[in-house]
């Protein structure tokens, strides 16, 4: 059997890919797998999901699963991933699950598992549930050891207490045009934000099962620029389909990417003496316009692969509380254990009602370095890698553009593609350095 799990969970096109059948077996071997690593008490999983339409379908499977397999099943209906991680920790749930596909087209789907706490399932306890797949039950429950479904009737509650716990300042004043994506934040989002005080304007707000992250949410940005403008309202937010992101747009119309964001509440943290060692995690794709800012304002940067994966790994690791991707998936491990686009939106309107800036002027504290990104046709990526051709451009690059710019090649995990990535202090000598690296990567 090959791997199950990728760097996001289960995820595949629903009822192809990802099947029922899929579901339940996942489900079911997760359960045995808990009760294998503690048998002291009988198993409590919540579940989740987002409105897409396959997401009921996939649900009543997970739910047959883990109480098939023993396990009590607490049902949380449709919330952001997010929330379905804070909600394992809140109900002291020894798994959490959530269907979702994010920001992909609706006929997708995922199945992502949390571990007690509502962190991200270990490897080796993914691989684990893998092999009890492959292997399949021995034996079953039977009579009152089959588990039990249960309805979680304040599971939305505890999840907005929590996130207006985590940012006490109030929203008054500020008027925000938020854009659910027809996803999962659809209710909660504009309910939060009207609760902490701010004047609230909801688009893409009613999820049918059919128009999840159609033509809007963070990966489609034209609806809300267009919203905010004709509100004339001080921001925008725009959500995708989980609502584990954000991304937002200034009262102009300007669009605030995940790089601006992150600097945007690093500062805030640190001017508020929260941002512990006085660093910030960031993957290797923010602009250098980031580091730039981040070494203006005084902060650290540690850099990881790309993936929300290896952020959290690396604030973890060095007992850091923030950390993000340029796509706007943002964590705060002093309220969170996952990216949550509510929490960062909540902490950048809250440093815009302190200090009374518009976020335009926030924002600007990144100023992006023109970025080209070439997708090179290879046969053998690691051949790239071991060029001695290759490395001779690129250092020839790096030495040309100096603190000006910055070169990154990175070998798709799923294709036969070198990505070349220049950045610059011109978008012509970007292309230009790029065009160049990109012949020699042609040629090995």
């Amino acid at each position: 059997m090959g791997r199950l799990f990728g760097t996001d969970g289960v995820r595949g096109l629903a009822n192809d890919v990802l099947t029922p059948e899929l579901a339940l077996a996942v489900s079911a071997a997760a359960a045995r797998v808990l009760v294998a690593h503690d048998a002291s008490h009988r198993p409590l999983a919540v579940v989740g999901r987002d409105p897409r339409a396959s997401g009921e379908m996939l649900e009543a499977a997970v739910v047959a699963g883990l109480t098939s397999a023993g396990a009590d099943v607490l049902q949380v209906g449709v919330l952001p991933t997010p929330a379905v991680a804070f909600l394992t920790a809140s109900y002291g749930a020894d798994v959490g699950v959530v269907l979702s596909a994010s920001h992909n087209p609706m006929p997708d789907n995922g199945l992502k598992l949390f571990a007690r706490g509502g962190h991200k399932l270990p490897d080796d306890i993914e691989s684990e549930i893998e092999d009890e797949v492959e292997r399949g039950a021995d034996t079953r429950p039977i009579g009152a050891a089959v588990g039990r479904l249960r309805l979680a009737d304040d599971a939305d509650e505890r999840y907005l207490a929590h996130l207006q716990q985590a940012v006490p300042q109030r929203l008054d004043g500020l008027h925000v045009v938020v854009d659910c994506a027809n996803g999962a934040a659809s209710v909660v989002a504009p309910e939060l934000y009207a609760g902490c005080g701010a004047r609230v304007t909801a688009i893409a707000a009613e999820p049918n099962g059919l128009n999840i992250n159609d033509g809007v949410g963070s990966t489609h940005l034209d609806g809300l620029i267009a919203a905010v403008r004709r509100a004339g309202a001080d921001l925008g937010i725009a959500h995708d389909g989980d609502a584990d992101r954000c991304l937002a747009v200034d009262a102009s119309g300007n669009v605030v990417d995940g790089d601006q964001l992150l600097a945007i509440c690093a500062v805030a943290l640190r001017d508020q003496q929260r941002l512990r060692d006085d660093t910030v995690v960031a993957t290797v794709m923010s602009n250098l316009g980031f580091h730039h800012a981040m070494r203006d304002a005084g902060i650290s940067v540690l850099t990881t692969a790309v993936g929300d994966r290896y952020v959290l790994e690396a604030l973890r690791a060095k007992d850091l509380n923030l950390g993000g991707e340029q796509s706007g998936h943002i964590v705060f491990t002093d309220a969170a254990t996952t990216g949550d686009g509510l929490l960062t939106a909540l902490q950048v309107m809250a440093r815009m009602a302190t200090t009374g800036a518009l976020l335009g002027d926030l924002a600007s504290i990144v100023r992006r370095l023109p970025q080209t990104l070439i997708n090179v046709p290879v046969t053998d990526r690691d051949s790239v890698a071991a060029s001695a051709s290759v490395a001779d451009a690129v250092a020839a690059a790096v030495d040309e553009l100096g603190e000006d710019g910055r070169v990154l090649l990175r070998p798709s995990g799923t294709e036969h593609l070198v990505r070349v990535m220049v950045e610059a202090d011109s978008q012509a000598r970007a292309d230009d350095i790029a065009a160049r690296i990109a012949e020699v990567v042609k040629g090995v």
